[in-house]
């Protein structure tokens, strides 16, 4: 996510009247060459830690029938969620630590990397998740059980939008917490990796919970493509990605900050006012304007006029003046000049 604090759109001291030179897209292809490096190092470590656990959990559960299918949910997408949250905490100033080349797309759509990056982090996301696959095979015993399928009674269309869904809750919590810059920004990996687990929870049983065509693609790689099913975790991503980016660029467009302005402040000044003091402030205000005639005793004493003042209202004392100038249209209180 570092190439986020890159782009400042939103500076209104950066606008000119003269369009800046369009760069060609490959000015900076060093720096691109050396982030696809390291992302492909991050999806490696992101993808060998959640692999790892679903070996583990696959494994354990050969050896211990105790083991019920929530548990083993549960095990799964914590695996994954927290996974992304430390790779993506460790790796976001350094290439954004996106692992996911449909999160790559997003930022593709939105402008906010360039067509160059975007293939070589591609690249670097796919090649890690061979990596990462190939790596828990040698490491840990028995098959790879990290291939993602289709659960029995979940057709292929079921498929593609659960995880068109799914993809685009995951790309919509990167752009953001990551893209959009606020006090929280810091603390993305944690949004992002809590969206991750939320999603596993829902759809890891029926499709595997790929969300990350990276992520299908390299245990698939590595295992004979077993499944027929591949296709469904390269186009459900690729609509999810699409649709995050388009819903996304409307509240840009449509400025959200407006409706809920001052969600990212730290000035307790800000906060709502006190409740009850409001109700209580309410109800004196009524009360003075149902009973007008109502007046203190202590602010009696400080003022002898204010009780000859309101019996003339109430029509007693000295009416004289208010007569004379019925005619003229001058009332007891109006000032003379």
């Amino acid at each position: 996510m570092s190439q986020f604090f890159r782009r400042r759109h939103n500076d209104p001291n950066l606008t000119t009247t003269q369009s800046a030179p369009r760069q060609s897209y490959f000015a900076n292809l060093t720096d691109d060459l050396q982030a696809a490096l390291l992302e492909f190092v991050g999806t490696t470590f992101f993808l060998t830690l959640a692999f790892g656990g679903v070996q583990a959990v696959t494994g354990a559960g050969e050896m211990s029938q105790a083991s019920s299918v929530i548990e083993k949910v549960m095990y799964i997408s914590l695996s994954f969620g927290f996974s992304l949250l430390v790779s993506a905490w460790l790796f976001f100033r350094v290439t954004g630590g996106l692992f996911n080349p449909n999160v790559s797309l997003a930022l593709l759509l939105t402008g906010i990397i360039g067509p160059v990056r975007f293939v070589l982090f591609c690249i670097a996301q796919l090649v890690g998740g061979i990596t990462a696959a190939a790596l828990v095979l040698a490491l840990t015993p028995g098959p790879l059980q990290s291939n993602t399928f289709l659960q029995t009674g979940i057709n292929s269309a079921q498929g593609v939008f659960i995880e068109a869904f799914i993809t685009a809750a995951l790309v919509l919590s990167v752009l953001m917490l990551a893209a959009e810059k606020h006090v929280a920004t810091p603390f993305a990996p944690v949004g992002i990796g809590l969206t991750m687990f939320a999603c596993h929870l829902f759809a890891v049983y029926y499709t595997g919970a790929g969300m990350n065509t990276a992520r299908s693609f390299g245990p698939a790689v590595v295992t004979g493509f077993p499944f027929r099913t591949q296709w469904v975790y390269w186009v459900g991503p690729g609509i999810g990605s699409v649709f995050a980016a388009g819903f996304y660029g409307l509240l840009k467009h449509f400025r959200y900050w407006k409706l809920n302005p001052g969600q990212d402040t730290i000035d307790t000044r800000e906060s709502p006012p006190d409740p009850i003091a409001a109700v209580t402030a309410r109800s004196k205000s009524k009360g003075s304007v149902d009973n007008p005639s109502h007046v203190d005793p202590s602010r009696e004493k400080q003022d002898p006029n204010m009780s000859r003042n309101l019996m003339d209202e109430d029509g007693g004392g000295d009416t004289s003046l208010g007569n004379a100038g019925a005619s003229t249209g001058v009332k007891a209180n109006d000032s003379a000049v």
